[in-house]
C-alpha cells in the first residue's frame, strides 16, 4: 500500500475530525504530491493548501497534449504579476490529469488570532494573525479535473518574502479549501481559500503567489498577485 493510500485510508477513518500543521515557507517547484490510481468516487480528503482528494478520472494522452504549455499565447508567463480579482490563464497538472484553468485571487481577508483555536496549533502560532486568501478556480480547458487538487497558492509579505502557512485536515469553515468536484468540465467554477500567517499584528500580507507547475518560486517564477 503506497504512503498516499495510506493518508488517504487514514483521513477517512478521522472523518470530520479538525487538525491542522503550520507550514513553514521555503523554496518548492511542482506538485508535491501525485494522486493514487483511479478506484471509483472519492473518500473523506483533507482540506490543505489546495485540497485533496480522490482523482477518479485521468486525462488521456491525446487530451493531455492539447493543452497550452506555459507562455504560450494566451496563458500566463513565468513571473507574471496580476492584479487581485484579474484570472491568469494557467496549464495545470495533478498526477496523469493535465488541462488549462483559470485563477484568480480574488481577496485576502485579515482574520483574528481567535479564529485558529479550534485548530490547537497553541504557541506555534502566537502573536501571528491569521489571513484568508480567497481564489476561483475555473475549468478552461477540455480536460474534466474532477478531483484534482489545486493548492500551491501562499501569501506574501510586504517585502516579497513568502508567508508561512497552516495545512488543515478535515473542514474548517473560515477558509474552505476542497479538491475540484466530479464533473468539473470546461466552464465550470469553484472558489476555494487558503490559510496564510502574518508573523506580527504589525506586518499584513499584501499579495498571494500560485507555484504550481510549471510555475516556481525558484528564480522569481511564480505568478503573483497584489
Amino acid at each position: 500500500m503506497s504512503t498516499t493510500t495510506m493518508r488517504r485510508t487514514a483521513l477517512a477513518t478521522v472523518g470530520l475530525a479538525v487538525t491542522a500543521t503550520l507550514t513553514l515557507s521555503g523554496c518548492k517547484s511542482g506538485n508535491e504530491e501525485a494522486p493514487p490510481a483511479a478506484t471509483g468516487s472519492p473518500t473523506a480528503g483533507s482540506a490543505q493548501p489546495g485540497g485533496a482528494g480522490s482523482p477518479s478520472a485521468t486525462a488521456s494522452p491525446s487530451a493531455a497534449g492539447s493543452e497550452a504549455p506555459a507562455g504560450a499565447a494566451g496563458t500566463a508567463k513565468p513571473g507574471q504579476s496580476f492584479k487581485i480579482g484579474q484570472a491568469a490563464t494557467v496549464p495545470f497538472t495533478y498526477g496523469s490529469t493535465q488541462g488549462t484553468i483559470a485563477l484568480t485571487v480574488t481577496s485576502i481577508e485579515q482574520g483574528q488570532a481567535a479564529d485558529l483555536d479550534p485548530l490547537k496549533l497553541g504557541d506555534k502560532v502566537k502573536g501571528m494573525v491569521p489571513y484568508y486568501i480567497h481564489y476561483t478556480v475555473k475549468n478552461v480547458g477540455t480536460t474534466d479535473l474532477a478531483y484534482s487538487s489545486v493548492g500551491h497558492v501562499k501569501g506574501l509579505l510586504p517585502d516579497g518574502g513568502e508567508a508561512n502557512g497552516v495545512s488543515v485536515i478535515g473542514t474548517f469553515e473560515k477558509c474552505k479549501d476542497e479538491a475540484l468536484p466530479k464533473g468539473f468540465t470546461n466552464g465550470q467554477s469553484q472558489t476555494n481559500c487558503v490559510i496564510t500567517m502574518a508573523p506580527s499584528a504589525q506586518v499584513k500580507i499584501t499579495g498571494a503567489e500560485y507555484w504550481g507547475e510549471p510555475y516556481s518560486t525558484v528564480g522569481n517564477k511564480a505568478l503573483t498577485w497584489k
